[in-house]
């Protein structure tokens, strides 16, 4: 799997948040994109995501079309792919290598999951509830069960409680374990560490050594402990468009 961007941008009103980025996201490696508070890496994230639109510039996740209906235990070894991102300066359409292209957010979808603080969990269901609901349009890796994921993520006592009464701690495993142990071959990460202790920081480096290896993991943070084993990284502030004198 492998994700470019290319000239890629995004403005909010008149105010360039990133631009002019091009960058390449390859399988099998971990990345880190890195910044200040403030300063749009989460932006970016949500762009590669296709959460958000670009502004401009285009990012391409293949160069082959993706089946929509292909077998989840395939995902990994599915084609590449590639989408357009809205552009403000694309004439006469943009193009990638000369080819026009498309936007199917809901394929890219199909291809990545991502653990951010800013996403919520449905907290009337249990931990049990909310990992099998998710499975019906998400599956999980085969061969482990709902019920080993929470043990692994330290979750177990808590499995049949809602996650309303879970601590901030507790619900970020729930996202963790969510995101790890989708069957897809791309991982988003926004501080996977929000609200976790020692002991957390401890599990999230394991489940990335146990079940990302294969992988293209992005995680977006300014703490050194949540990216460390990251062996790239993208300093976002390199893509600030410079002030004029």
């Amino acid at each position: 799997m492998q994700i470019q961007l290319i000239n890629t941008g995004k403005r909010f009103n008149r105010e360039w948040i990133f631009r002019n980025c091009n960058y390449t996201f390859s399988a099998g490696t971990s990345y880190a994109i890195t910044g200040p508070n403030g300063s749009g890496k989460s932006t970016l994230l949500q762009t590669i995501a296709g959460a958000i639109n670009a502004s401009e510039g285009s990012v391409a996740v293949s160069s082959e079309e993706l089946a929509v209906n292909s077998k989840p235990s395939t995902v990994n070894r599915l084609p590449l792919t590639v989408y357009q991102a809205q552009s403000v300066n694309s004439g006469n359409g943009s193009s990638v290598n000369g080819k026009r292209l498309t936007v199917n957010n809901e394929i890219l979808y199909q291809h990545l999951s991502i653990a951010a603080p800013y996403l919520e969990l449905v907290e009337e269901m249990t931990a049990t509830e909310a990992l099998t609901f998710h499975a019906a349009f998400k599956p999980l890796l085969s061969g482990i069960s709902i019920k080993e994921i929470l043990e692994i993520v330290g979750l177990k006592a808590a499995a049949d409680k809602q996650i309303r009464f879970y601590s901030s701690g507790m619900k970020q495993r729930m996202k963790l374990a969510q995101a790890i142990f989708s069957d897809v071959p791309i991982l988003l990460l926004d501080e996977p560490c929000t609200n976790l202790d020692a002991v957390g920081y401890a599990l999230y480096h394991q489940l990335i050594k146990d079940y990302c290896t294969q992988k293209l993991v992005i995680v977006c943070s300014n703490d050194v402990h949540e990216y460390d084993f990251c062996t790239e990284k993208l300093d976002i502030m390199d893509y600030k468009p410079r002030a004029k004198n």
